[in-house]
């Protein structure tokens, strides 16, 4: 069953993205941007990587090595004064599989009505946002291999009267090793129902991510993680991510990483603290990711472990 799953994650991409670059043409953007503190401080490189909650956006087929509970809060600072959040908790059943729940939010402060009459407001006032709601499933194939999907509900609203719904589906897998923690994982995103606003319709930004870590440097004391990711949209060129986290004694962590033919991303850089309190496991991260002519943006992470 395993290999079956295994070749058609390898096939379906070369059907599915067998197209000239689109850029511009999928709608629900705010499904790109990265949810995690600790994923985005690797820029990105962390298909292979993620542990815990995270992984119902990252990759749904990490899930099933949870042992017990786990739950996250991601809070991203994004430009133009716009809030970007991610909470999602996880909760492995022995026998069952692990099953978990989560909910991105994109969403602005309180703007103005604006008109051609009244250009300063009319007093009204309005919110833009996009949110996802997803309900995640894991379990194991074999003792190396786990299989995982993301089942997702999307809204957004632009303004009173002007929103629009969608569904997707995520699935994933992901092999892993006891040589030096070798990982790869495989995960196609956000594929789903068209987004209709009013009479026009535009597909979700569908992609095709794979990527692969690995433990350079693996000692009693200290670990260094070097992964690497590419990712082939279905409006754009192919993209890669390449990551570096090292672990003092698994409590300090320091990341670093950069992104490859994106037009507006490069560096980022950040650290983790994770601490062992009564047989809780609390984490915090920061990552900052430098955007070029944008800027940079600041995400802050805060996960607990049961």
């Amino acid at each position: 069953m395993s290999k079956k799953l295994i070749l058609v994650l390898l096939l379906f991409p070369s059907l599915l993205f067998a197209q000239y670059q689109r850029p511009g043409s999928t709608d629900a953007q705010f499904l790109k941007i990265g949810v995690s503190a600790r994923a985005e401080a690797m820029s990105g490189a962390y298909i292979a990587v993620v542990t815990g909650a995270e992984a119902t956006y990252y990759n749904p087929a990490a899930l099933a090595r949870i042992d017990g509970s786990d739950v996250v809060f991601n809070h991203t600072k994004w430009f133009a004064g716009i809030n970007h959040d991610f909470v999602a908790a996880a909760h492995t059943f022995e026998h069952y599989g692990t099953f978990g729940i989560s909910m991105t939010a994109l969403y602005t402060d309180a703007m103005k009505v604006r008109t051609p009459l009244q250009p300063d407001g009319t007093g009204e006032t309005f919110y833009a946002n996009n949110y996802r709601v997803g309900i995640s499933y894991s379990r194991y194939l074999t003792d190396r291999v786990t299989f995982g999907g993301t089942l997702n509900y999307i809204n957004m609203s632009l303004y009173s009267g002007f929103s629009a719904n969608a569904y997707s589906v995520d699935i994933a897998i992901l092999y892993t090793t006891q040589f030096h923690g070798f990982r790869f994982g495989m995960r196609i995103a956000n594929f789903g129902s068209e987004v209709k606003y009013v009479n026009e319709s535009y597909p979700l930004p569908t992609n095709f991510n794979f990527g692969l870590a690995m433990n350079v440097i693996d000692t009693p004391g200290q670990k260094l993680l070097m992964s690497f990711s590419a990712l082939k949209p279905n409006d754009g060129q192919p993209l890669g991510q390449v990551g570096a986290e090292w672990d003092y004694h698994n409590i300090i962590f320091a990341r670093t990483g950069y992104r490859i033919n994106y037009d507006v991303a490069g560096y980022s850089f950040g650290g983790g603290l994770l601490m062992n309190i009564q047989g809780y496991q609390l984490r915090f991260d920061y990552s900052f990711s430098n955007f070029i002519l944008l800027g940079g943006a600041h995400r802050f992470g805060i996960g607990l472990s049961f």
